[in-house]
């Protein structure tokens, strides 16, 4: 297959449209099923790209969980703790520590539950049967892998009434040097970004602190790779072999900060013991319970707890958490790894991240103010490691 028809564009209103490979060549895909449109493949060819590199860096399998052109999350295949598989809702899942696959895909589309909700899947390992069951029982468009075991492809299959997008891709694929972009009729040329990401760049450890462990190296390579196809500006947190916080495409670097660090905290609350005990109702939904996690956590538009609404949701009517259990509960919290797509150019980012339990940071540096930077790391006795790379994806 050269060339595949799509529905449309971004839009309906964008025909006609396709993707093909210039000069004829055979896509490096196959569509076993469904039929994936524009935005799909924008999300399946990226996110296949992250998972590829995190494997070939880490060793350890990988997934991600995408949504328009971002990761939601990316983690390797580490064992999760119980408490996190039951804030994962995964504490139900025979066999699930047998499977580093299911273990980061469980980890990747565990974090952020709200924008994962119709995510596209990426696994950087043949697909086994206890990941399709995984990804079976969760609102998603789609995934890409490089094979299925026939068990697990059937299963797949039967998601959304059988029209679930499942796409094949040669794992040897390796795209031209040269890229190309049209927009607005004109066509854009460069280099691909082949830019490894490993322990060596994190060897400009620029902080009095230099003692770097190797789960934060591996934390900090997390991040990076996970920036590196997330749409700028953009800022990771990372902990426990997986991205935790993810903010992208915001124009001011402060409020990557904010907006990954406000994620990352409520991926942690989602482990506070009276988050894991709210007594839900039997019978509702998983997304629905997304929803009332993160309004009981973060007392969104509706009170959840409030007379007249907790009927709604639970038993009985839960206690609410407070600012003040909120504050107490993440002052435990140590070892978070945090990356940026470029420079921090005020220290006020350093102060964000240390109320998110920062500990580690890596960094291009490069700003007039990093003496500034260097210092707040100093102040909180965090590591810092200037890249001198820039991570920028648009």
């Amino acid at each position: 297959m050269n060339e595949f028809e799509l529905k449309y564009g971004c839009n309906p209103n964008q025909k006609p449209a396709k993707i093909f490979m210039d000069g004829g060549a055979e896509l490096p895909i196959e569509i076993l099923n469904g039929r994936p449109g524009f935005i799909n493949f924008l999300d399946a060819f990226n996110s296949w790209q992250l998972v590829k590199e995190l494997k070939e860096i880490l060793g350890m399998p990988a997934a991600t969980s995408f949504k328009h052109v971002s990761p939601t999350s990316a983690a390797v295949g580490l064992p999760l703790s119980d408490k996190l598989k039951k804030a994962c809702f995964v504490d139900d899942v025979a066999g699930l520590d047998a499977s580093p696959l299911a273990c980061a895909y469980a980890r990747a589309r565990g974090t952020d539950r709200m924008c994962s909700f119709g995510d596209w899947v990426a696994l950087s390992d043949v697909c086994d049967v206890t990941t399709a069951r995984l990804i079976a029982r969760e609102v998603s468009d789609g995934v890409i892998a490089p094979g299925y075991e026939p068990e697990a492809l059937e299963i797949l299959k039967k998601k959304r009434k059988g029209g679930y997008n499942i796409v094949q891709i040669d794992p040897d694929y390796v795209p031209a040097e040269v890229e190309h972009k049209h927009v607005f009729g004109i066509t854009f040329e460069q280099g691909r970004n082949n830019f490894r990401i490993d322990r060596e760049l994190l060897g400009n450890i620029v902080t009095k602190n230099k003692d770097l462990p190797e789960t934060a190296v591996r934390d900090l390579i997390i991040s990076l790779i996970t920036l590196k196809y997330t749409q700028s500006n953009s800022v990771c947190y990372a902990v426990d072999g997986q991205a935790i916080g993810v903010g992208a495409g915001q124009q001011s670097r402060i409020h990557c900060t904010r907006l990954a660090g406000g994620k990352a905290d409520t991926w942690f609350l989602r482990q506070h013991d009276k988050v894991l005990a709210l007594p839900f109702r039997e019978g509702l939904g998983r997304p629905d319970r997304d929803n009332v996690i993160d309004g009981y956590i973060n007392r969104n538009e509706e009170d959840v707890c409030a007379d007249g609404n907790w009927q709604k949701y639970f038993t009985c009517q839960p206690e609410p958490l407070t600012g003040e259990e909120i504050r107490a509960y993440l002052d435990t919290i140590s070892g978070v790894a945090l990356g940026s797509d470029a420079f921090f150019p005020f220290s006020d980012n350093i102060e964000r991240a240390y109320r998110s339990g920062v500990s580690y940071v890596a960094e291009p540096g490069g700003s007039i103010r990093d003496d500034a930077v260097i210092e707040c790391c100093d102040k909180y006795n965090m590591i810092c490691a200037f890249t001198g790379m820039r991570l920028f994806h648009h």
